[in-house]
């Protein structure tokens, strides 16, 4: 019996487009978290789920990682319709701010492991 998909083909092309677009933030983080560097968990990028598509993800460990820049500050009702559906699909999301990442990588660093243990 063939695995149900995870997404459409179009989201999953979608994807891979985005992974050649990432934001300097999306950049900087990404060179913390490939690699298995934190903690030995293989992250994703760019990684259709549904509808969706979520700057990182760990799939075996069901983490999310979402940065967000000022353009979520007008879009708060869709991003919490997007965290439900990938909260019912069993996924944690945890989400930083463009500039934490540029001004604290390190503790979103920490953060991510912390959300990991739990």
């Amino acid at each position: 019996m063939p695995r149900p998909r995870r997404s459409t083909p179009k989201m999953m092309h979608r994807a891979t487009e985005l992974r050649k677009e990432q934001t300097p933030a999306e950049r900087k983080l990404w060179a913390y978290l490939r690699k298995r560097k934190v903690k030995g968990v293989k992250f994703r990028r760019q990684h259709a789920i549904g509808n969706y598509i979520v700057d990182f993800c760990a799939t075996n460990e069901k983490l999310i990682i979402e940065l967000d820049g000022s353009q979520h500050l007008d879009q708060t009702e869709y991003d919490e319709e997007r965290t439900a559906y990938l909260e019912e699909q069993g996924y944690k999301v945890v989400r930083f701010w463009n500039n934490q990442v540029m001004n604290d990588v390190s503790g979103c660093i920490l953060a991510i492991e912390n959300a990991l243990e739990e």
